[in-house]
């Protein structure tokens, strides 16, 4: 209770919550062609592949548009990148409205799609710079935690389709992303902690960084997961269990419930365990998980195991990012829009993997034992890896985390 207190003195809580609610209605519109797939694959005929294709190309593009969106925030704010993404938004949701009637046109549109993905590496700065390195978790959870835009994405689209049609969801998604916009305009600020720009140069050497490449792999599969589960699962649910697309929608919708608000949890259970520590577990209860959904049991059964298996990797997200401001502090930005970025490729290859597998084999069960494999090889890395991170990190200006 007397971190909660400590937090709750920290920081500035105007700025946290519109870190929030920008990367809530940004998540909720990244994901709308996934809540949506079953409407537009039916419509325009869709292999099972074309179907996985099409709803992670928003993803891949919010994969490509997350390290230059780091950059911007870096050199230019973040407050002013994010009210620019929340404006180059729009562009997409009136070409889902008004210029959707063809394959090529949609692709076109999922692509643009991806600046609203590029969020995540804007909103989680702005927050993370108004806070000390004891709240790290709790804050990155926080603003984080508006992936629990993928709920409202999954919850009301289909509804929304069955009553305007597909396209019109497009429209009234602009309604919510203007409201955010003004709020963020009046409330969201600039931190004072926020480090001065450095040239492109500067931060090239991070590629090459063995931390950042192990967060990377991590977050590949814990944000890769959620991201590409949350957008394909209502195509799963609608093909494999022949569920109507609204209900697809609403078992989607338990689903990701789990991930998007236990991600806040492990932030902070990582504050207060250590990071690595959290992660290895989270790991391994998402290989066991996923292993059972791939022997594709009782529509029951699977939707509890998805239903774990989210939480765990939504309680991943957040521990992943209770460590990255530990290690790269001053570089957060960059690193946030870095890793950030490899969990949109993650998210991308995930339901791209899942329609070509279902393809040429005619089962998801496939797909989801590479995601196991893929999980289980983290918790491999982590345990090789935790010597280096607790003995080095220290020199590296980190926090020791022996305990983790």
């Amino acid at each position: 209770m007397a971190d909660i207190r400590g937090f709750l003195k920290a920081g500035h809580k105007p700025t946290l919550a519109m870190s929030f609610l920008y990367f809530d209605v940004s998540f909720m519109i990244w994901i709308l062609l996934g809540a949506l797939g079953a409407y537009i694959s039916h419509d325009f005929a869709l292999s099972a592949s074309q179907k996985g294709f099409l709803t992670a190309v928003p993803i891949l593009g919010g994969a490509l548009l997350r390290i230059p969106a780091g950059l911007l925030a870096e050199r230019w704010g973040s407050k002013n990148t994010a009210m620019l993404g929340m404006g180059l938004t729009l562009v997409p949701l009136l070409g889902g409205w008004l210029f959707s009637d063809t394959w090529s046109q949609m692709l076109i549109v999922g692509v643009l799609l991806g600046v609203a993905g590029a969020s995540f590496a804007v909103a989680l700065p702005l927050a993370s710079r108004w806070y000390p390195a004891q709240y790290q978790g709790l804050a990155m959870g926080i603003a984080g935690a508006g992936n629990s835009g993928t709920l409202l994405a999954t919850l009301f689209a289909p509804r929304l389709a069955e009553l305007f049609g597909w396209r019109g969801v497009f429209a009234i998604a602009a309604i919510p992303l203007s409201i955010v916009f003004l709020l963020f305009a009046v409330l969201a600020k600039e931190s004072p902690n926020k480090p001065p720009p450095k040239a492109f140069k500067e931060y090239l050497y991070l590629l090459r960084e063995p931390d950042a490449i192990r967060f990377c792999l991590m977050y590949s599969i814990t944000f890769g997961g959620f991201v590409g589960l949350a957008s394909f699962l209502s195509i799963f649910f609608n093909d494999q269990y022949g569920l109507s697309k609204v209900r697809a929608g609403d078992f989607t919708t338990l689903c990701v419930l789990a991930g998007s608000f236990f991600r806040a949890v492990g932030g902070h259970l990582a504050d207060r365990f250590g990071g690595i520590r959290m992660l290895q577990v989270l790991f391994l209860v998402v290989a066991v998980s996923m292993t059972g959904v791939g022997m594709l049991p009782p529509l029951a059964i699977v939707t509890l195991l998805l239903f774990i298996g989210m939480m765990a990797l939504g309680m991943g997200n957040g521990a992943v990012f209770q460590l990255v401001p530990l290690r790269f502090g001053p570089q957060v930005g960059i690193v946030t829009g870095i890793v950030g970025a490899a969990g949109g490729i993650g998210g991308f290859f995930l339901p791209t993997l899942m329609g070509v597998l279902k393809d040429l084999t005619g089962s998801y069960a496939s797909g989801f034992m590479w995601f196991a494999a893929g999980s289980a090889l983290c918790v491999g890395m982590l345990y090789s890896a935790q010597r280096i991170w607790t003995s080095s990190w220290v020199a590296h200006g980190g926090r020791a985390l022996a305990n983790s």
